[in-house]
């Protein structure tokens, strides 16, 4: 776990409080903005990355803050070490610079146990025993948002009055979500932001079988941890900021504020992906551009 002493007093530092997570205290000094940059090394960074990136480092900088790196890492069948200096590589060479050391994943499972386990004994979790068939039945049903998963159905969903259950393993757990109750937050780039529960997002994965953090939780914890002030990243997610308001609310985590980018798409509407190899930015530099011209790309 990381610890950082107050800060000094300066013009700067106009609010500063004491919170208790995860059993330990830190202390969050509102002027001190921190923001990170959280790839995953599943494919190689492109285009949309790169705007997402570097909005982020222009926040920072902006805010004369400190940038970190986090490699998320916790796909073990996609993660791959040549994608990782990769996106060193890239971001190196789009002019992105961060404060080291780069935070792994990986390297965390102890600190993510943690926090679920604390979770499973207040009541805020529970096994769920789904076979893959009844989630893709789940997905098949309409859902409006194609990029967001399915509300769940709650199959396993106990009573309310049921017992905490207990860590077992090779088993799912979900996030037992307020049924009904409206989530609501002020995007700093898109403004208020409304979604309710079990209606626009269900229980959700927070522990896998395989022993291993759901993204929505590793990046509550990270983000905790690190004393995360700003989130900036893809509009694509606010659903999962909607989630993870829910996770540090039941952790006793302090909240952080968000920053939501639109997302860029190509000629058809589609938003970029690992998939679109010729947007790559190993790619384009292969193809003689400058970090000026990527950037321009975005920034127009």
């Amino acid at each position: 776990m990381s610890f950082r002493s107050e800060a000094e007093e300066s013009a700067f530092i106009f609010a500063t409080k004491t919170v208790s997570a995860l059993g330990y205290a830190f202390i969050v000094t509102a002027a001190n903005y921190t923001g990170r940059l959280a790839p995953s090394p599943t494919g190689l960074l492109h285009l949309g990355h790169a705007a997402t990136f570097w909005t982020a480092y222009q926040r920072v900088q902006q805010n004369r803050g400190t940038l970190l790196l986090r490699n998320e890492d916790l796909d073990p069948q996609r993660s791959k070490q040549g994608y990782v200096d990769a996106m060193i590589e890239d971001l190196a060479w789009l002019g992105i610079q961060w404060t080291q050391p780069i935070i792994t994943q990986s390297q965390r499972i102890p600190l993510y146990r943690e926090a679920f386990v604390r979770l499973l004994a207040t009541g805020h979790a529970y096994a769920c025993t789904c076979s893959r068939k009844e989630l893709a039945r789940m997905v098949a049903a309409p859902h409006e948002d194609t990029d967001d998963e399915p509300v769940y159905s709650g199959k396993c969903r106990p009573a309310p009055t049921t017992p905490a259950q207990t860590l077992q393993p090779n088993t799912n757990y979900r996030f037992r979500v307020p049924d009904g109750e409206a989530i609501i937050f002020t995007d700093q780039n898109l403004g208020p932001q409304a979604f309710t529960a079990r209606k626009d997002f269900g229980d959700f994965l927070i522990w896998r079988k395989d022993g291993l953090p759901s993204y929505q939780l590793a990046c509550v914890v990270d983000d905790a941890d690190s004393l995360i002030t700003e989130v900036v990243r893809g509009a694509d997610l606010l659903k999962s900021t909607a989630r993870q308001i829910l996770l540090q609310r039941a952790l006793g985590l302090p909240s952080i504020e968000y920053f939501h980018t639109q997302l860029l798409r190509d000629e058809q509407g589609v938003r970029l992906a690992k998939r679109h190899d010729a947007l790559a930015l190993r790619t384009l530099r292969q193809h003689g551009l400058l970090p000026a011209d990527v950037i321009g790309m975005f920034t127009l």
